[in-house]
């Protein structure tokens, strides 16, 4: 299983964001989002978007932490980005 998770620093609503994603499949991703409590409206096409309020939770359930350069190229390398008009 590998479940990504780059620093909160995408500033939106007031405060930080996370993207978490996995580079193996959505199935995977969702099945750990459900796990660490993430409500579903979190998901955006190929990412949840974690508030950095749970970023340390979601790390401690088994995300590994990657910066966010890392986070894209790897899901870019999955075949599962989404592009913007396919959301």
């Amino acid at each position: 299983m590998t479940v990504l998770i780059d620093p909160p620093t995408w500033p939106a609503y007031g405060r930080l964001w996370s993207h978490l994603v996995s580079d193996t499949s959505y199935d995977e991703l969702r099945e750990f989002a459900v796990a660490a409590g993430l409500p579903e409206r979190l998901f955006d096409g190929d990412h949840y978007d974690v508030p950095q309020e749970r970023y340390e939770a979601i790390v401690a359930a088994g995300a590994q932490e990657v910066a966010g350069r890392d986070l894209i190229r790897r899901l870019l390398a999955s075949g599962l980005r989404l592009h913007q008009r396919e959301r």
